[in-house]
């Protein structure tokens, strides 16, 4: 006979890990719902919003920037911005100092389809986080907390 498993938890829906990980996927689909028709993937999303963020501050964004600002794995990266590339969602340049770095720059497309995805994230984003109401700001607090605390521990 096998022996009886321990839990700390006494049930699923006690562990913070578990209703975690379920929150992420309902929200993953619902995000994926939206972007599938703009021909965008989740992590698409994400680079190009941090080009955009990063563009507004300095015109010289590097793949090594677009990595740091998402904490995203820079080979991941370089081949997410080539498949953006192909898309010419993007553009890659040899950086003026830098020989070993490319520039990216937002092509016209680019910021078109990432503008309309804005809209369609933010808006799934605010539906789906309704439920928080005034508490959403107090969510995104302990939310960034757990992302800096964690991240020390990395």
């Amino acid at each position: 006979m096998p022996r009886k498993i321990e839990f700390h938890f006494k049930k699923p829906e006690d562990s913070p890990g578990y209703l975690l990980g379920q929150l992420t996927m309902l929200w993953q689909r619902k995000q994926k719902r939206v972007l599938d028709p703009l021909d965008l993937t989740h992590t698409q999303f994400v680079l190009l919003c941090a080009l955009a963020w990063l563009s507004r501050e300095n015109d010289k964004v590097t793949q090594v920037d677009i990595a740091n600002q998402g904490n995203a794995d820079r080979m991941m990266v370089s081949k997410v911005l080539r498949t953006l590339e192909e898309k010419k969602f993007i553009t890659r340049h040899e950086h003026p100092t830098d020989t070993r770095a490319k520039t990216i720059k937002l092509t016209r497309d680019g910021e078109r389809v990432l503008q309309k995805a804005i809209i369609c994230v933010e808006t799934v984003d605010l539906d789906f986080f309704n439920k928080l109401g005034t508490d959403l700001t107090t969510f995104n607090s302990t939310m960034a907390a757990l992302i800096e605390q964690n991240n020390k521990e990395i």
